[in-house]
């Protein structure tokens, strides 16, 4: 089936790319500094009336999106100059405001991060990525052979790239949370990859004689059952935590959802038929 699951893996990918570069991703206060104040309304507030009212508070250029339904608003802020005791005069300032203009509001967490820090996270959270999708590549290498590293780091790019994309797709806010998530991924689909890459070379030992076609073929359906089993136990205990695990989790487990079910598609589909 390899010819026909290239198809989508090459649209996946390719519509991914240009889908990260006009559209975006929706960065945390962890990648773009600045306070971030979420707030649960009783009902449903119009962005226009309350981004006006924050702004005759003199706290800066105010940013509001509802998340995780009508009533939920994180209110993002310019990080104020000053010490952490302005920083905490400010969110309390913010926080009374509203709760004088919209009585029964709840605060449900408030995130602050310095510009310096925030772009030195995003450097370490791409050279984090990169360096695991790199040492990834080169373990298969010595592992096995160079076809092997190859297929793997194709495999993991594949990965990565659809993840990006459906967060670019969605806006879901991206933040440490989620490159912690990638990470996971990319540890998920390598294990997936090593366990039929091994059975690929025991039955190299075996079968010498063997289409090297249909011995992929064969070691593939024979850990195909671990792999399943495997992935419907991730998906359950994930798809429990996305239902019943609450906002602040919801774009972690959404985006191991997604790379569980890439990450097993991917060494089966896509680092085997390239390997071949």
């Amino acid at each position: 089936l390899r010819w026909i699951a290239f198809g989508p893996t090459i649209l996946l990918t390719v519509a991914s790319i240009p889908l990260i570069a006009t559209r975006g991703l929706n960065l945390g206060v962890d990648f773009v500094g600045g306070l971030m104040i979420e707030a649960g309304f009783e009902k449903p507030v119009p962005l226009d009336r309350l981004r006006k009212d924050i702004g005759q508070m003199n706290v800066g250029e105010v940013s509001l999106q509802q998340f995780g339904g009508p009533t939920n608003t994180p209110i993002r802020l310019p990080f104020p100059p000053g010490d952490d005791a302005a920083v905490q005069a400010t969110v309390k300032h913010v926080q009374s405001q509203i709760e004088a203009k919209y009585p029964g509001v709840k605060f449900r967490r408030v995130e602050s991060v310095s510009g310096k820090v925030s772009g030195e996270l995003i450097n370490d959270g791409i050279m984090a990525v990169l360096f695991a999708m790199l040492g990834i590549a080169v373990f298969s290498w010595f592992r096995f052979e160079w076809h092997f590293g190859v297929s793997t780091l194709v495999a993991l790019f594949h990965d990565v790239t659809v993840t990006l994309g459906f967060f670019a797709l969605t806006r879901m806010e991206f933040d440490l949370n989620i490159v912690a998530a990638i990470l996971t991924i990319v540890g998920y689909s390598l294990n997936d990859k090593i366990v039929i890459d091994d059975r690929i070379r025991e039955n190299l030992r075996k079968y010498r004689q063997m289409n090297i076609k249909d011995l992929i073929d064969l070691s593939v359906n024979e850990t195909l059952p671990r792999t399943v089993m495997t992935t419907l136990s991730m998906v359950i205990a994930l798809g429990s935590l996305l239902l019943l695990g609450g906002e602040v989790l919801r774009g972690f487990t959404a985006a191991m959802v997604l790379g569980i079910v890439i990450g097993t598609y991917s060494p089966i589909y896509v680092s085997s038929s390239l390997l071949l």
